[in-house]
């Protein structure tokens, strides 16, 4: 397991940490991500780890019946998207203070990404079909 890591909005009025599951980031191509973080969101699994620190001004955005985009309220910086219940956070990758410390493994969304744009490197690659029959499989256990 990996050690919690500093991240932070881009104004600093959002600090917290967070536990990447593994040393990887992975892009989301669907549309909600791509109109939020103008570009694809680049992000690192940390599962029910991360914690702001007191008094941080975040707000939240219920964007679906199950995930919620997590913001600074200050600067508007996309930190967090996570389930509803907070079991599954992915954390924006330039959050971090080291960025270049993750290898880029995934893709999902891969059947909504746009045609103007593509990535050189060989990763792993899931539809939207695949990541809603995933996380539907989490909601029913």
């Amino acid at each position: 397991m990996t050690q919690p890591m500093n991240a932070r909005c881009l104004c600093g009025a959002v600090t917290f940490t967070a536990t990447p599951k593994a040393m990887e980031m992975g892009v989301c191509h669907c549309g909600m991500c791509r109109r939020w973080s103008g570009g694809v969101f680049m992000a690192v699994d940390c599962s029910g780890s991360v914690r702001f620190a007191e008094g941080a001004p975040i707000g939240s955005y219920k964007g679906s019946a199950w995930g919620e985009r997590i913001f600074c309220r200050e600067c508007g910086a996309n930190l967090v998207w996570q389930t509803q219940n907070g079991e599954h956070q992915s954390v924006a990758l330039q959050a971090f203070d080291d960025p270049s410390a993750f290898k880029f493994t995934s893709q999902i969304f891969i059947d909504r990404k746009p045609e103007s744009y593509a990535f050189a490197n060989e990763t792993a690659m899931m539809t939207e079909a695949e990541v809603f029959a995933m996380f539907m499989g989490e909601e029913g256990q």
